[in-house]
């Protein structure tokens, strides 16, 4: 690796740490900095510019509510969905793909081609039959991000066990009798680890934005709960007159994603010297 590059990766992190970090912490820290979570309605208030008012730096929208707070809180909603989606994503495609990678015959046949035919659904019909059937909200926008996510790990995850299956050490270690749980949990997942991290932390980031793009079709969380797609879509209508309400949740999901994305890079750069970004 040249010193450039070096220096080039030491920004990524650094870079992708300080955005993802100062989201997380606003969002944390959200209850106390705003109580009543960019709720109170201020008519007398409405569409106030920003940094023109310090009660309002990032202006307010056309109900006179702080455009700030809002997307503080708003941020809440998205990385819940994106962590939780992510990790139910895990949990099923994980296991799914280990069972398919080593037990082989029938039960990798049924999941992979389950697989497949859920790879052969465009994500917005599933999402629309989906939100028809159950209705939308937050519990179920993550329950559709995992049924449509899970494939990947499980087709990942089924890719590398059959391939770890055969080595030297899993050999020998059927070969004195070791349980094949035993081999699954202490032999094959550690092995497993790298890759499925590597593709958490960038599944996080298309999360966000899968949510915020329902949630502005209105296939997403509830309207009443400050949301980035849902001030997208509030904000849309009044961008000639008022373009902050749209751009600053905008630039919120743009920073996050980005954040995680070059998190993401950075560790599929470090766990896998190979494989290394040029």
């Amino acid at each position: 690796m040249t010193s450039l590059t070096r220096r080039f990766a030491n920004l990524e992190f650094i870079l992708g740490a300080l955005l993802t970090a100062g989201i997380c912490l606003a969002v944390l820290f959200s209850d106390l900095i705003f109580p009543d979570a960019g709720s109170k309605i201020n008519l007398t208030a409405r569409l106030v510019a920003p940094f023109g008012n310090p009660a309002f730096p990032l202006g307010t929208d056309p109900l006179g509510r702080d455009v700030l707070a809002r997307v503080v809180q708003g941020g809440k909603i998205s990385l819940t969905v994106g962590l939780l989606s992510v990790a139910g994503s895990v949990v099923v495609g994980v296991f799914m793909g280990l069972i398919a990678g080593y037990y082989r015959g029938i039960w990798d046949m049924v999941v992979m081609r389950f697989a497949d035919v859920q790879l052969a659904m465009p994500f917005i019909l599933l999402a629309i039959t989906f939100i028809a059937i159950v209705g939308g909200s937050l519990t179920n926008t993550i329950l559709l991000l995992i049924a449509s996510q899970w494939v990947q790990y499980a087709r990942l995850v089924r890719g590398s066990v059959l391939s770890l299956r055969e080595r030297e050490f899993v050999l020998s270690a059927r070969a004195i009798g070791v349980s094949d749980r035993n081999i699954i949990l202490h032999h094959l997942l550690p092995n497993l680890a790298g890759p499925v991290i590597v593709l958490m932390t960038l599944n996080i980031a298309t999360n966000i934005l899968l949510e915020s793009s329902l949630t502005f079709l209105g296939l997403g969380v509830d309207p009443t709960i400050p949301s980035w797609g849902g001030m997208l879509a509030d904000g849309r209508t009044y961008l000639q007159l008022a373009w902050w309400v749209s751009v600053f949740p905008g630039l919120a999901i743009l920073l996050t994603v980005l954040g995680l994305n070059l998190l993401g890079d950075w560790l599929r750069d470090s766990l896998d010297p190979t494989g290394r970004t040029r």
